[in-house]
């Protein structure tokens, strides 16, 4: 507030104005004379305190600053002391519960809620309101991929949201800055062409045949799967929907590879429950709906649908005329690519192909569904995205200049909404919104060569590339975080769920020889 000028106020203050011989008013004197004896103190200062509460406020405060300003150093002391208790007050405690908590409610940032926890014992008690952490925790992490992840590391009857609301944003801080790192450089041989973990197993296949089952807490290896008899190419395994601490977990994997058959494990004891024969060329891809049901795609051009449970062919798909090289599966809807240019939509329970989708013009090496759309990527370097129901082209998406050989697609249940990324052999990463128009949110020049690993969720994108380094990126804004890890001379495989990202990579014993040695790193964000 601008105060007025002294005179301003002084004719404010005063009373109209009276003749030179005229006494004057009473208030008057007891504001301007010190000298006054009429009457006595303990009267004087009775009528001074009710003089200065008839004044209006914005008097009061500029008789109060003429005071202060007549006072010494010792007088101020004498204030502050005086005034600083008085200005403490705890608004809240005047407050009813229900109300102070509302209040509350409307903050959501994790700093400023741990500073409001310091202020006080009150405000920290208030904050031990599950309601206030219940509204924080669903606008922060509900709407995450890996919402199973979320699940709490005890009975559902002692979930806490302020727990679980400061165990996540402590692992997304680490994230940011880096975790505990255990390297692994033994227990990996040859060339590793498939991974896959959780909070419990990392299940490695390599070109000698072999699959190898780590623990993902220790990184001690647990076993060998052997049974194969050529590389495996493509493997993934599916639990119970329990969390991945829980004892009565089981887990089934299937595995598939250049031997042409298809290999089911009770990943928990390492047992082969069956081997499922078909396929005469190298199966080349494989993912599993869940515990019970998986498909295949082969260079035999054809597809095949298991019942894993029960090690039988529910379906052969025929349709493609060149090497089946990706597929995916969203509910009832099968979608597959091929070198023979197009892609096709099946129905899971029939096997029935319901539509053909052609436009491009060269080899297949990426496709992603939702059920309701369909992306493929291609060496022609665009991504052509079709409508599941009628298979119409809805849009060719330009940009890369290579082989774009990775495809994500990310629900994006927040502001940003649903995304599709993709990386190309160009080096280059690009976000692309999923609906129309389907336009590019974000170009990022990620590689100095080729994308060869890639995986998202609604927070962070993972990257890796022939250059050697894996690279950490903020999703909404496209900006790099940090690099993960030193880098290799070949990085084989990544993956990461909530709090763990597993990169697989090639080292070089030393700077001065080529020579290396295949190195396992489990970083763990939740500490």
């Amino acid at each position: 507030m601008t105060i007025p000028s002294s005179s301003s106020f002084q004719h404010k203050l005063s009373l109209p104005h009276t003749p030179p011989n005229s006494s004057p008013p009473q208030s008057t004197l007891l504001l301007s004379s010190s000298t006054n004896n009429v009457l006595e103190p303990g009267l004087r200062i009775d009528q001074l305190k009710h003089s200065f509460q008839s004044l209006s406020s914005q008097q009061q405060e500029w008789l109060l600053s003429e005071i202060v300003n007549q006072c010494d150093h010792t007088h101020l002391s004498f204030l502050h002391d005086m005034i600083t208790p008085r200005l403490k007050v705890d608004f809240l405690k005047r407050l009813p519960l229900e109300i102070s908590l509302y209040i509350l409610s409307f903050i959501n940032h994790p700093q400023s809620l741990g500073q409001i926890a310091c202020v006080s014992k009150h405000w920290n008690q208030l904050l031990k309101d599950e309601t206030i952490w219940k509204t924080v925790y669903e606008q922060h992490y509900n709407h995450f991929n890996n919402s199973s992840s979320l699940i709490p590391q005890q009975n559902i009857s002692d979930f806490s949201y302020r727990d679980q609301f400061i165990r996540r944003y402590r692992i997304s801080t680490a994230w940011k800055h880096g975790g505990h790192v255990k390297v692994v450089d033994e227990g990996l041989e040859g060339l590793v062409t498939s991974l896959q973990c959780d909070d419990k197993y990392i299940v490695v296949g390599c070109d000698n045949h072999r699959i190898e089952v780590f623990d993902t807490s220790t990184g001690n290896k647990i076993r060998t799967l052997l049974g194969h008899e050529g590389g495996v190419w493509a493997l993934q395994f599916k639990g119970d929907d329990l969390p991945d601490h829980h004892q009565l977990q089981q887990r089934i994997l299937v595995s598939a590879g250049c031997d042409r058959d298809v290999r089911v494990w009770n990943l928990e004891t390492g047992e082969l429950l069956h081997t499922l024969h078909g396929h005469i060329s190298t199966v080349r891809c494989l993912k599993m709906k869940n515990k019970q049901l998986a498909v295949t795609g082969s260079r035999d051009c054809t597809l095949r649908i298991w019942d894993i449970e029960n090690g039988r062919a529910k379906h052969v798909l025929y349709g493609h005329q060149g090497s089946v090289r990706c597929l995916d599966i969203s509910g009832n809807v099968l979608v597959s690519g091929s070198y023979d240019h197009t892609a096709r939509v099946w129905d899971l329970t029939t096997g029935e192909c319901i539509h053909v989708l052609e436009g491009h013009q060269s080899f297949i090496y990426s496709i992603v569904t939702d059920g309701i759309k369909v992306a493929a990527g291609s060496l022609a370097t665009h991504i052509r995205v079709w409508s599941v129901e009628t298979g119409e082209c809805l849009a060719t998406l330009h940009g890369h200049t290579s082989l774009v050989g990775q495809l994500e697609l990310v629900p994006g249940y927040d502001s940003m909404g649903p995304t599709l990324v993709s990386g190309g052999t160009d080096g280059c990463l690009r976000v692309w919104d999923w609906n129309e128009p389907f336009e590019c949110l974000q170009r990022i020049s990620a590689h100095d060569s080729s994308i060869t690993c890639l995986q998202c969720d609604d927070q962070w994108i993972v990257s890796a590339g022939s250059d050697g380094r894996v690279k950490l990126w903020d999703r909404k804004e496209g900006r790099l975080i940090r690099t993960l890890a030193n880098p290799a001379k070949t990085v084989w495989k990544t993956q990461f769920n909530q709090s763990k990202a597993i990169l697989l990579m090639y080292r070089a014993l030393n700077s001065n020889t080529d020579l290396g040695t295949t190195v396992l790193e489990i970083h763990d964000f939740d500490i």
